[in-house]
């Protein structure tokens, strides 16, 4: 494991993870940044595998990639444009509208 760089041992973590889910699926699962080391080849496979996997597990998944951003079917995103105000914004994919804006 010491000689694997960073994208292959998230890709060797997420092997584990996706086997467990295909034995035994949970309804919900949450990834932070696990595309933070990947390629952005292994990234859309990454999320065209969670995608297969959606139909039993509902995903919150933490990224920054534009690639696994577009697989979703919901974007939330936290601005701050002024020290100390956030804005919560969230943006419905599928039909290309936004969804609600909050602050």
């Amino acid at each position: 494991m010491l000689l694997l760089s960073g994208g292959e041992k998230a890709l060797t973590a997420l092997a584990l993870l996706v086997g467990i889910f295909q034995f035994q699926p949970s309804p919900f699962c949450v990834l932070d940044e696990v595309d933070a080391a990947l390629d952005e080849t292994n990234v859309g496979r990454l999320a065209d595998l969670l995608s297969s996997l959606s139909t039993d597990t509902q995903f919150l998944i933490v990224t920054h990639s534009k690639r696994m951003m577009a697989a979703a079917d919901l974007i939330y995103g936290v601005t701050m444009q002024e020290p100390g105000v956030s804005r919560t914004i969230s943006v419905k994919l599928s039909s290309q509208t936004q969804h609600r804006a909050t602050a």
